[in-house]
């Protein structure tokens, strides 16, 4: 079968389980996280999913049968085949640029970004507004700067400069969203698993039945990579709170606590027996404080804590015990709750605080989570505590979101995780970018099947400059010398002769800045994977795609 067949045929099943189920395109896409237009365009073969977790959750909420399953797998397969093929040069590619330095000269810097266009509509007003900054930048100094920096600058930014602390690969986490066992095939430092089929209620089908064979593929990938993973709790089986809310998965799992708690003592014991040292650290529950994922007591949370965390220390002394994350963090009710929990003594159980930082729009620079952040930092310093913060997700409704322009899903990745390095002075930890395998989200590392894309190549470009490398100090602005939209985080990194020399990695949350490199500069080096040698006399254009300045 061909792929146009392929394609043709798969959009006619998904829309003959729609019909059938006699669900709307918006409801249906409620129950499966994503939006009516996109799944619009999978039924009229306008499109294909990414990943066949999606296809099997259309399936399971329109109650097609194994048949139907296999018939779904078979097209999707065939569809996707097509797409891959007329892809692969480009992506093969877009590989080996990352992997090859280029030639130290000038001749290599990338060419300018191209200039964004605008509605016909907006000409005028640009033109008073460019009017008016070129009036502004006629009596500025140097350094010069784009229009774009009249944006102000994300709120909670605050500089920092410490003595050097490295900085630890498992910062730069995954969420894995796939159950198949297949891992990225681009470089990061830790997997945390969620939307993997491993919920409780999966697990545990019925009372003291396991089933550990997904968990054990994942397991087994994990370790075959080297890679640390964090266990996320969440999704009560129905037997064991038939009578509670039902979750937002299609399992029958319920968002509440057990109706007796010696069955999650059980469930958490066999658990950490089955899996041992294979898994590291447990986040013991998913988004706490929203509804559609637990909506019991907060005492019984901590209670749920409490126990939790005595089990898993009882049985492996070196895993990290992570708190119930939190989500919602820019409303005042996701601060009281966790207030709530502390002044119940729930974080006396853990290692870390599971947090859900996220821009309040996704086009939002990822800059400005930095804003949450302080509140959160704030939050627990009222509460008396001074955990380590991991961010473990995103918002529920991240997949209702249209993709981002290729250009800006890539810088925002990357930016994803430097925001993380420069919230370090308040504790933040670790960053598990959401997600692996899934290539039905607004920003796309790698769909489960394919090669990176190129911000999963960014990503990996970015770890691949920071290895072994040490952070010492992060700012932006006037405070430290800068433009006000430019950031920059500084670095000892390993130098070829076996000693250590200053790098810094600079980027703007908007528009450009023309800077010059600075005493000492030798190299800028590019995300593409691309160089250029420079002197002190150099100017580099800043812009919203992160460079690193090599010095020494």
């Amino acid at each position: 079968m061909d792929g146009t067949r392929g394609t043709r045929e798969l959009a006619a099943a998904l829309a003959r389980l729609k019909t059938r189920s006699g669900l709307s395109y918006q409801e249906l896409g409620r129950r499966v996280f994503t939006s009516s237009s996109t799944l619009h365009r999978y039924c009229t073969g306008k499109g294909v999913p990414g990943d066949y977790d999606l296809v099997v959750r259309i399936a399971k909420e329109c109650e097609a049968d194994a048949d139907e399953l296999n018939e779904l797998l078979r097209c999707w397969k065939a569809a996707t085949e097509q797409e891959r093929g007329e892809g692969r040069g480009e992506d093969q590619g877009r590989e080996q640029t990352q992997d090859q330095e280029a030639a130290p000269t000038r001749e290599s810097r990338p060419a300018p970004a191209p200039v964004r266009r605008r509605p016909p509509g907006t000409r005028l007003v640009l033109a008073a507004v460019m009017a008016l900054v070129v009036l502004c930048t006629a009596v500025a100094s140097a350094p010069r700067e784009s229009a774009a920096v009249a944006v102000p600058a994300p709120l909670g930014a605050t500089g920092w400069t410490r003595a050097p602390q490295p900085v630890d690969p498992e910062l730069f986490g995954v969420t894995v969203n796939s159950s198949s066992g297949a891992m990225p095939s681009f470089r990061t430092g830790a997997l945390r698993l969620w939307d993997s089929e491993t919920r409780w209620a999966q697990l545990e089908p019925a009372r003291g039945g396991h089933d550990w064979s997904t968990l054990d593929r994942l397991l087994d990938g994990a370790d075959r990579e080297g890679l640390p993973t964090l266990f996320v709790f969440g999704g009560t089986p129905s037997w064991a709170a038939p009578n509670a809310r039902k979750a937002a998965y299609p399992d029958g799992s319920r968002a509440a606590p057990p109706d007796d708690l010696d069955d999650w003592d059980a469930f958490v014991r066999a658990l950490v027996r089955h899996a041992g040292a294979r898994i590291d650290a447990y986040e013991l529950w998913v988004m706490a404080n929203h509804d559609h994922h637990y909506n019991g007591s907060v005492t019984t949370l901590v209670e749920m804590t409490r126990r939790a965390s005595r089990i898993i220390r009882e049985a492996d002394a070196d895993a990290t015990v992570v708190c119930p994350s939190i989500t919602g963090l820019w409303e005042a009710k996701a601060h009281e709750f966790l207030l709530r929990f502390a002044a119940a003594g729930g974080y006396q159980h853990c290692d870390a605080a599971g947090i859900k930082l996220y821009q309040r729009r996704i086009s939002d620079p990822p800059e400005t989570m930095l804003e949450a952040v302080r509140d959160v930092d704030r939050t627990f310093h009222r509460a008396g505590y001074h955990l380590p913060l991991w961010n473990t997700g995103t918002i529920q409704t991240l997949p209702l979101n249209d993709p981002l322009r290729e250009d800006t899903a890539a810088d925002h990745a990357v930016r994803f995780y430097l925001t993380g390095l420069y919230a370090r002075n308040r504790n933040l930890a670790r960053m598990y970018f959401y997600a692996w395998g899934n290539g039905g989200i607004p920003v796309v590392l790698q769909a489960e099947g394919r090669p990176p894309t190129r911000a999963g190549l960014f990503v990996a470009r970015l770890q691949r400059w920071l290895t072994h490398a040490d952070i010492r100090s992060c700012g932006h602005g006037p405070r430290n010398a800068l433009p006000e939209n430019v950031w920059q985080c500084e670095f000892l990194v390993p130098a070829p002769d076996g000693t250590r020399r200053t790098a810094r990695v600079r980027w703007t949350h908007t528009g450009t800045a023309d800077l010059p490199v600075g005493a000492g500069a030798r190299r800028v080096e590019y995300l593409d994977g691309t160089a250029r040698e420079v002197d002190h006399r150099d100017t580099e254009r800043v812009t919203e795609r992160p460079v690193l300045i090599r010095y020494g």
